[in-house]
């Protein structure tokens, strides 16, 4: 399971670079901006309160701040690597959609119930503030 969870996301990423507006970055986080922000843009040292919809591939939400009615503030160096580099290109204001490689998510270990081993992750974040 863990190692078509490797293959399919190896798969989805090497199709997705090639949609209209989606970037690449260095380490293979993919993105797309939804809506530019105008404001600070944050530092790996920062706190940031976002509104997020995290889902697996197959399109199962796993985890909402939206279904929940409550942003989320968080150090932005203490979440997966995805987020830390990901959220660090947003401005205040922003909304992206990042796809993120299980190497920059929770890699072989997945996170709880939801999320197996080698699993690509794919986040809506909207960047509300920096503190």
């Amino acid at each position: 399971m863990a190692q078509n969870a490797l293959e399919e996301g190896k798969k989805f990423l090497a199709e997705n670079a090639k949609k209209e507006g989606v970037v690449t970055t260095s380490s293979g986080l993919q993105y797309i901006v939804l809506k530019e922000g105008t404001g600070k843009k944050p530092k790996a040292t920062d706190t940031v309160l976002v509104h997020y919809r995290g889902t697996l591939l197959n399109g199962k939400e796993f985890d909402s701040s939206y279904s929940r009615n409550q942003p989320i503030e968080f150090p932005l160096n203490r979440v997966i690597p995805g987020w830390t580099e990901g959220v660090q290109l947003m401005k205040e204001g922003a909304k992206y959609k990042f796809f993120i490689p299980s190497q920059l998510a929770y890699g072989p270990f997945g996170a709880g119930p939801d999320i197996g081993p080698n699993e690509t992750l794919i986040f809506e974040v909207e960047l509300l503030k920096v503190r």
